[in-house]
């Protein structure tokens, strides 16, 4: 690592990195919450390595990873962005990702395609509970993760104390490799721990001298610390006896060991970069550690793989002479060029112009298409930011860009046509915020369906829906800030002016008691007429009871042939309601008694007949509005259980209890209706500072409490 001094590595400005061998390569993405400086970080690190000239910055918009037009207007990441450099021959492909919960599909795609994480965190504003939550998702599949502290030179800075709290927050297993030297709020450089030697930057140009004397309590406590952490990680149990009997312990062995620990995800160390002087400190000690202490593609597990009728194929590895297995994780709509596709290769190779099978990945509730297709891809390139620098191709555990798959969604799996496979894809979150829109213009109307095809096609986490009922078209998103992307896109992107509408919740109607009604149909104008008379006896079932049609004619008053025809009619009357337009359920329908007509009674005849009989119970009878009614399933931090508990019962909840999950969370189940959880999303990422998430499930109808109802009828008179 960097306490072995070995140099910088000038990337290959302007051509596209490649590595030929999987142990060249290192797939890291960067995770951390909003504004801790993962894209400034990015580019610091192309700088280092001579990938750019000089780095960008997010307030000027000329970030290589932040190249979309909406990035650049918010400034802050909405995208996966790759950005690949080369340091010491290895090359690492850097995947930067979105720091805002609404975005939380590209973040998990970044986490897919890498085999390691950098937690990034900003000195000057410590740790959100996103990051918190996904430090556990990576312990729990044992992702190899180092910690980088950023912004040690900002005047709010407290490495101390903010590392103190990464160690209280990430657990056991997290130290410092390096120490901060600030002057008068200047970065003047970093004190490595293990080799004892301060790395001066304050010139601009990394050199090594002795630390003083004045750092040497420090040094001797935090250096201690690490050590044990290191030695309590090493295969060697005499290690910590040699250690604790006052051995001097050889720093390669601790190097080494370090680098074992931090590759099998059971270490993690902490780095700090900065300004000093208008120049990066710390990016030759954070590319070591990437390139010697995060494992290649070849000592990360292989993800799941089946045949496409979904039996588990084993042997596959990370080989680029094996079969092929890459897995599309983003997918973009290029203007000039068409949809691109960034994939990771697992397995085999990708080459230019050769055919593969696109297998589709089980997302049609979200409106994507399932498909298992064989395509010609076109030309591979390896991006960085906006730029597209061709490729040859594309081994085994590389990550490179596929132009031309006009079928290949993110999730989907690429494989040989003659051998095609599926990758169990990776857990994506339900879009659970609705947001109903309508084209401006019928010129809109007519790009729209187009324009949303393109953006389903690019995010798993859209769901798009045409809901029948309400007539409405739905987008279903992660948040607030995610709706504005979208809408951003198709208004610049493709061109298409929408507009946001009141959401309307599908409602029913049922009968509030029983009573008896006559539907009397009958026309008689000389020629062929109508006749038909039925008479009904209608009253309500329990919630679910749905519909019932019951025969109790007697004598033939109404011919065997017409009954069907009555209950036909009341079935259509009930898809239509009877007060404010919205389906009935709940009845029993009783037919007793009717008369008819040798000539002018017909099927149509008896239908009306039905429809009216229905409309005049209900005008003989309370009816009543019913409202769909879910169950909410919340999983917050402890410290929000009262306030998620005393906003669901505004919300005219009913919490059916909480249970205990894992330490620090529990998990809160209640019953609402859904006319109340239509900003859910929102609200609860507010109540729980972004740690909290729930699932709803629709559970029944019940009736609409009177003061609302008389608002829904009079909004429909």
């Amino acid at each position: 690592m960097a306490d072995r001094n070995s140099g910088g590595a000038m990337g290959a400005a302007g051509r596209a990195p490649t590595a030929d061998r999987a142990d060249a390569i290192r797939n890291v993405v960067l995770v951390g919450h909003s504004g801790a400086g993962k894209t400034t970080l990015v580019e610091q690190l192309l700088a280092a390595t001579g990938t750019v000239q000089r780095p960008g910055r997010v307030e000027d918009g000329n970030t290589v990873s932040d190249f979309d037009e909406v990035e650049v207007r918010q400034q802050r990441s909405v995208n996966l962005a790759l950005a690949p450099l080369v340091h010491n021959g290895i090359k690492i492909n850097l995947l930067d990702t979105p720091g805002y919960a609404d975005f939380v599909g590209d973040l998990r795609a970044g986490l897919r395609a890498a085999d390691a994480a950098l937690f990034v965190v900003s000195a000057s504003e410590g740790i959100d509970g996103l990051t918190r939550m996904l430090w556990e998702e990576c312990a729990q599949v044992g992702m190899p993760r180092a910690v980088v502290i950023t912004k040690i030179d900002h005047q709010r800075a407290d490495f101390d104390d903010v590392l103190t709290t990464c160690q209280d927050v990430f657990g056991d297993g997290v130290a410092p490799l390096y120490l901060p030297v600030i002057t008068n709020g200047h970065v003047n450089g970093l004190i490595g721990l293990l080799s004892q030697k301060f790395y001066n930057y304050a010139t601009g140009t990394r050199t090594e001298k002795e630390p003083g004397a004045e750092y040497e309590a420090q040094i001797e406590e935090r250096r201690g610390d690490l050590i044990e952490g290191i030695i309590q990680e090493s295969e060697d149990e005499s290690l910590m006896d040699r250690y604790l009997a006052g051995e001097p312990i050889d720093t390669k062995v601790l190097v080494d060991d370090l680098e074992k620990a931090v590759a099998r995800g059971s270490f993690f160390p902490v780095l700090c970069s900065g300004l000093g002087d208008g120049h990066a400190v710390g990016m030759t000690e954070l590319l070591e550690l990437v390139t010697q202490g995060f494992p290649s593609p070849l000592e990360h597990p292989m993800p799941e793989i089946t045949d496409l009728s979904g039996k588990p194929v084993g042997g596959i590895a990370c080989d680029p002479d094996g079969p092929l297995v890459a897995e599309v994780v983003k997918t973009t709509s290029d203007p000039y060029v068409g949809r691109i596709s960034l994939v990771r290769v697992f397995s085999g190779t990708l080459r230019p112009d050769m055919t593969v099978h696109v297998s589709g990945h089980g997302l049609a509730d979200r409106g994507h298409e399932d498909h298992d297709v064989d395509e010609r891809i076109g030309t591979l390139t390896s991006p960085l930011g906006k730029a597209q620098r061709p490729a040859a191709k594309g081994s085994a555990g590389d990550i490179v860009a596929v132009a031309k798959l006009s079928r290949a969604e993110t999730g989907d799996t690429l494989s040989e046509v003659d051998r095609p496979l599926l990758m169990t894809s990776w857990q994506m979150p339900d879009p659970l915020l609705p947001v109903a829109i309508r084209a401006r213009s019928k010129a809109d109307e007519d790009k729209l369906a187009q324009a949303l095809g393109r953006l389903v096609a690019e995010d798993p986490t859209l769901r798009l829906e045409n809901n029948a009922e309400t007539r409405q078209l739905v987008l279903w998103c992660m948040g607030e800030a995610h709706t504005d992307v979208l809408l951003d896109r198709l208004a610049n992107r493709h061109g298409v002016e929408v507009e946001r509408i009141e959401l309307r919740v599908p409602l029913r109607e049922t009968f509030g008691g029983r009573c008896q009604a006559m539907g009397r149909n009958v026309k008689q104008t000389g020629g062929h007429g109508q006749y038909a008379i039925c008479h009904l006896e209608v009253e309500p079932l329990p919630s679910g009871g749905g519909f019932e049609f019951v025969d109790k004619i007697v004598g033939g008053v109404v011919p065997r042939q017409f009954i069907p025809s009555v209950e036909k009619g009341v079935r259509a009357q009930m898809e239509r309601g009877v007060v404010a337009g919205y389906p009935m359920v709940d009845v029993r329908v009783t037919l007793y008694d009717g008369k008819a007509h040798s000539v002018d009674s017909s099927d149509m005849a008896f239908q009306i007949a039905g429809q009216l009989a229905l409309k005049e119970a209900a005008s003989k009878v309370s009816t009543l509005l019913l409202e769909p009614v879910d169950e909410l399933s919340v999983l917050v931090a402890d410290d929000y259980v009262g306030s998620v508990m005393s906003d669901l019962s505004s919300r005219r909840g009913r919490v059916l209890g909480t249970e205990p999950v894992g330490t620090g969370r529990t998990l809160v189940k209640a019953e609402v209706p859904e006319l109340e959880i239509t900003r859910y999303a929102i609200d609860l990422r507010s109540m729980s500072h972004g740690t909290g998430t729930f699932t709803r499930t629709f559970l029944r109808y019940e009736p609409l409490p009177p003061n609302l109802a008389s608002k829904v009828a009079a909004a429909t008179e």
